[in-house]
């Protein structure tokens, strides 16, 4: 009986130490909970915010957590009126501190906005577009005015760009005086001024900058806009006046002269063609691109042929007026094989360099077949706005078509994925054309990208229909 005893309470123990055991595999050690992902909490501005008669030097901004380095404040921090000396601007802890370093105007209402320069310290929480505003005055200025901006040469936006409101307009005031008031754009391209006194002021556009460039993008209204209650929003059309230069994309021939444009040689003349793996496209011209300009050229010691046999070939060479691009214009037969003879003494760049011995180029023509016909019929498009169909890939523009009729056909179109857009060419010239601000005042042409993107496949009928007002 002691012995059944002793079995059953032996039993009853290594029960109990399993459950325990059990229990305890299940418990989990505290995660140190949720990842913070709120921005810092303004708890109190001093003086404080839409205060009337404001003459203080300093304004102090409490938060509810430890604040990081203001990022990129000169970018950021918008303050209109423009002060003819920034602000200095100073972190602590929890506090941000502005010391006004410009002497304030009378009667006069002032807007800061931080744009993305605050964030939290440990999770680099942004505290987006902080604003504070004060008068000078009695009262709080209210008007508005909204708008957005318009890429004139893609129809697209950039949110890097700058709104101005100038009292002046005289038109060197772009470059020499400061602006009154300004804004930014958001991710859609509009803007939005606030707080504005009621007047007269002429609008601009341009880069971060905020300095005018006729390489950088511009824009500029017809006319003065009226800051009034109710104003009409404002649309403006950015362009770049001149486009710097971008070079060649270029690809270094295989064959005939090995080293050229490939080995360091002080006497070699060095350049490289347009052809890409060797092979020449139907619908383009052969280039050869030089190192440096051309001091002499004779087009007669190029010679084209064809097949193994070098049957004579005709074309017509061309030199840009850089003399660094010479193009072979001619019409290319399918699938063929092309040789092209360089006599030595073909050309002399400015440095004196030549070819050290005559050298031949050999390459072969794409088929027919390599590429797709292509047709597009617009259903509703008005011509006597001389449209041109403009043809894009990864955003540049590679072919145009002027529009005499609805429908364009090529019969030969090569094969890929492409965006349309409209130009619509006010000067008839078959070209986008910017604006010209001073003197002229002329607004750029507009481009109306077309919510239709076409694929176009090789050896295929690739038609399209494209309908609504353009």
């Amino acid at each position: 009986m002691k012995r059944i005893l002793l079995y059953f309470f032996l039993i009853l123990i290594l029960s109990k130490i399993a459950v325990l055991n059990s229990g305890c595999a299940n418990i989990i050690p505290p995660t140190g909970g949720p990842r913070d992902s709120l921005p810092p909490l303004l708890l109190k501005v001093t003086p404080p915010d839409s205060t009337k008669g404001f003459d203080s030097k300093t304004i102090t901004f409490t938060f509810d957590e430890y604040i990081d380095q203001p990022q990129d404040i000169f970018r950021n921090l918008i303050v209109s009126p423009m002060p003819s000396t920034p602000p200095a601007v100073e972190h602590k802890l929890k506090t941000l501190t502005v010391k006004i370093k410009d002497t304030l105007e009378p009667n006069t209402t002032y807007y800061y906005n931080f744009g993305d320069a605050i964030k939290d310290i440990n999770e680099g929480n942004v505290l987006h577009n902080l604003s504070y505003i004060f008068t000078t005055g009695n009262t709080l200025d209210t008007m508005q005015l909204n708008g957005n901006v318009v890429l004139a040469e893609t129809g697209g936006i950039d949110s890097s760009l700058i709104v101005m409101l100038y009292k002046s307009g005289v038109d060197s005031a772009v470059m020499k005086e400061r602006a009154r008031y300004i804004t930014r754009l958001d991710g859609k391209g509009r803007f939005r001024f606030l707080y504005l006194p009621q007047g007269t002021y002429y609008i601009y556009v341009m880069k971060d900058t905020r300095t005018y460039s006729d390489k950088d993008l511009f824009a500029f209204a017809d006319s003065a806009i009226e800051i009034k209650p109710d104003a009409t929003p404002v649309t403006l059309y950015a362009y770049t006046e001149i486009k710097e230069q971008q070079p060649v994309p270029t690809v270094s021939f295989p064959g005939g002269n090995r080293g050229a444009g490939a080995r360091t040689d002080d006497r070699r003349l060095r350049f490289t063609s347009s052809l890409s793996g060797n092979v020449q496209d139907l619908l383009g011209d052969f280039t050869l691109n030089f190192d440096r300009p051309l001091r002499q050229i004779d087009t007669s010691k190029l010679l084209l042929s064809t097949d193994s046999t070098f049957s004579p070939a005709q074309g017509t060479w061309e030199i840009d007026s850089l003399k660094k691009k010479l193009s072979l214009k001619t019409t290319w037969k399918e699938n063929t094989l092309y040789n092209l003879i360089l006599d030595k003494d073909f050309a002399e760049d400015t440095l004196g360099r030549k070819l050290l011995k005559t050298d031949t180029i050999s390459f072969t023509t794409k088929k027919q077949t390599d590429y797709g016909s292509l047709k597009i019929n617009f259903l509703n498009i008005d011509l006597s706005q001389n449209p041109v169909l403009q043809v894009s890939q990864g955003g540049q523009v590679i072919k145009t078509f002027p529009l005499t009729t609805s429908e364009i056909y090529q019969q030969l179109f090569p094969p890929g994925d492409y965006e349309l857009s409209i130009l619509y060419d006010k000067n008839n010239n078959g070209r986008w054309d910017p604006g010209q601000f001073f003197v002229v005042k002329r607004q750029p042409e507009l481009v109306r990208p077309l919510n239709k993107k076409i694929t176009v496949r090789a050896n295929w009928d690739n038609e399209f229909e494209i309908g609504g007002p353009l």
